[in-house]
Parts: C-alpha cells; structure tokens; sequence
C-alpha cells in the first residue's frame, strides 16, 4: 500500500475531478485547509462529546453478560456534552471515548490510520483508536483517550488532536462496521457478539 500525499489527498477531495460523490474522499468541516493538510495525513479535530465510565455502578466488566438481561451500556458510561469553549478535564489513569469533529468519507480503495498528534504526546495523552478506518467508511471517527500522563489534562472541542493517514489498497473490500454513520462517540457494541462467544465465556444460555 502507498501512502497518499498531499496533492493526492486535495485531488480525492476535488469535485471536478471526481464526479461521482461515493469515490470522493469527504472531511467536514475542514475548517483550516491550509494548515489541517500536512504532507501525508489530514488532522483531525475532537468533537463535543465524550463517553465516561460510571465507575461507581459497577465493580467490574463482564463481556460475557455485558448489555444482556435488560444491562444496557448506557448503564455502565454516560455521554457528557461540552460546547465550543467548554473544557473536559480527563485525569491521570483515565479513560474516555471521544470521537472527532469531522463527518469523514473514505473512498473505495484507500484506508486510514489514525494516530495520536506528537505535541499531545508529549503531554502523556494517548489517542488509542481503533487505528483502522476500512474503505468506503463513513462518519465520525471514535477516538479512545487516554491520560498517561501526571497531571490532569483540559481538552476543548475542535481543537485538533489526531491526524488521519490514508493509503491506497489493492481490492475492492469495503467497510462492515456496526459503527458506521456516526455522528459522535458510540457506546460499545457487544450485544450481538456475545452470543457468538458464549463457547468462550462459558455463558452457554441453552
């Protein structure tokens, strides 16, 4: 796979190049174009919501009953909301999910890697995404925080954090996420996987 460049990435980007909208690379809002598009990758900016544990419910997580007998997951985290200006403040040792303000379109035939942004880094914060973002995808992307560092950290909506790398694939393969379109950070989804790992968990059900 090829990493795709910045005149390659404004191309995939450009209507009068690319008629039709399904094969066009889309990132809304791209609000500072000039500065967002770096030679290889695009930044991506955090979006106003985020995903917290309510840690106080529960004393552990079992994927083998997660979100069965009536436990949905918004029993377990809570969705919190913070307008333009607003701080989150994220402690050390903690964990949220986020997701990023651009609405993003991956053509056919390219993928994406998201990866932390160094100065963020440098402060002990962790982007640890899902990393993979397959062709075709659509939505926002989810971004999994984490604060490693020593001292509490104020994170603001649309201030960017991430950056997306996109490479050029060889197949035709397109994205099957149970995420896809969406517009914010989304709850875990076990519900229709545990089931399947009934074998593994040992919460045969029969």
């Amino acid at each position: 796979m090829s990493v795709v460049t910045h005149r390659e990435i404004l191309d995939l980007m450009d209507a009068s190049k690319i008629a039709d909208i399904t094969n066009r690379l889309i990132i809304t809002p791209l609000l500072d174009p000039k500065n967002d598009i770096g030679p290889i990758s695009v930044d991506l900016r955090l979006g106003h919501q985020f995903i917290i544990f309510q840690r106080h419910y529960f004393s552990h997580l079992d994927i083998g009953i997660y979100e069965s007998e009536g436990e949905p997951a918004e029993n377990y985290q809570k969705r919190l909301i913070r307008r333009q200006g607003e701080g989150f403040v994220i402690h050390p040792n903690q964990y949220v999910i986020g997701s990023t303000l651009e609405y993003i379109q991956i053509p056919p035939r390219y993928m994406g890697y998201v990866v932390g942004k160094s100065t963020w880094g440098r402060m002990g914060l962790i982007i640890a995404t899902a990393t993979k973002v397959d062709p075709g995808f659509k939505g926002c992307i989810t971004l999994e925080i984490v604060n490693d560092g020593e001292v509490p950290i104020i994170l603001y909506p649309g201030v960017p954090i991430a950056q997306i790398v996109l490479h050029k694939t060889d197949g035709k393969e397109r994205a099957k996420s149970s995420y896809q379109h969406a517009t914010g950070p989304q709850f875990p989804k076990f519900k229709n996987r545990t089931d399947d790992w009934q074998y593994w968990t040992g919460q045969n059900r029969e």
